[in-house]
């Protein structure tokens, strides 16, 4: 049972290796073209633009109905450093770097405890994820020469 366990463990991280070095070569070959890169710079700039990731920000703040709770938009930050950090000429471990850098900013530094860390790491990556699945959605409804 235990070797069992161990072995589903290992398979699953084996399939996110995986799905990571397969995610790094496509986003190293669209780094590598200069028109999708600006195409696609040009479309995320035009969501801020337009507004429409408001839907999104609601969403973000409905849970925190306290101010003195409330939470700035972490999320939104990275995407913004993102984009900035998104070239033609730039490499996929300095996009990794920035997002690394404001995790670090953002996420890790504070977090007080284990448990605060769990806490905030874990309502990170799911509003990160919405965020994503929302601008891929905008991107794919919208701007199909940008997602394309």
């Amino acid at each position: 049972s235990c070797s069992l366990t161990e072995a589903k463990e290992f398979v699953k991280r084996l399939r996110r290796q995986t799905d990571l070095c397969n995610m790094v070569k496509t986003v190293r070959a669209l780094l590598n073209n200069n028109s999708t890169v600006t195409v696609l710079r040009s479309g995320l700039h035009a969501i801020f633009n337009e507004k429409s990731l408001d839907v999104t920000k609601d969403l973000f703040q409905e849970k925190f109905r306290n101010p003195k709770k409330r939470q700035k938009n972490i999320q939104l930050k990275c995407l913004k450093n993102f984009i900035s950090s998104l070239t033609s000429s730039t490499d996929i471990r300095d996009l990794l770097s920035c997002l690394s850098s404001d995790l670090q900013t953002f996420v890790i530094k504070p977090s007080k405890s284990k448990e605060a860390f769990k806490e905030q790491a874990s309502d990170f990556m799911l509003k990160w994820n919405l965020l994503l699945s929302n601008v891929g959605k905008i991107l794919t409804i919208n701007r199909t020469d940008s997602f394309g």
